[in-house]
């Protein structure tokens, strides 16, 4: 499954750049479908930043879901590589469940369009049936399904409402 999402915030490239790389943890009030961010690690070599988050979000798990999925599907670790040179982000997210059979991953474009930025967030889900464990394999593809509709369903519009905090939290905080 591709991922695509394409945003606009009204405030230099470098602000919302840094703001998304260096303020995130600051942002979740600004994002409903996350509960809490935490900084694992970061470490800065020339113009890039590597960091390692776990996100907690605070969506619903749809009721159809609950049988098969938890609130793991909620919770994951991102994987971050931000080159300073071209206002890119390379991302890796690895879920908490079905961690083998999951695979997300994309690359951000941070673009100038006058005073404002345009984001370019373009990415892909795999789910690989054959590697979800501890589930009996009749139920694989139907689980794969289920899990990718759920993350599918959830990874685009997160990516638009971090936009919209991001240019909220600008608004706000004018002088970060």
């Amino acid at each position: 499954m591709l991922i695509r999402a394409d945003t606009q915030i009204p405030f230099p490239r470098s602000l919302v750049y840094a703001t998304y790389r260096d303020k995130l943890v600051e942002l979740v009030p600004y994002m409903p479908n996350v509960r809490q961010i935490t900084l694992l690690s970061r470490s800065e070599a020339g113009s890039n930043v590597s960091s390692v988050n776990e996100w907690h979000g605070g969506s619903e798990i749809p009721a159809a879901a609950r049988v098969l999925l938890s609130e793991d599907m909620l919770s994951w670790t991102e994987y971050n590589i931000w080159n300073q040179t071209d206002f890119t982000l390379e991302w890796r997210i690895e879920t908490h469940a079905f961690t083998e059979a999951v695979k997300c991953y994309g690359k951000n474009r941070f673009l100038e369009d006058g005073n404002n930025t345009v984001i370019e967030s373009r990415g892909e889900l795999v789910i690989d049936p054959k590697k979800i464990k501890g589930v009996p394999f009749f139920l694989t593809s139907t689980i794969a399904h289920v899990v990718e509709d759920f993350l599918g369903k959830s990874i685009q519009p997160n990516l638009v409402a971090m936009s919209a905090g991001v240019r909220q939290y600008l608004e706000q905080n004018p002088l970060d």
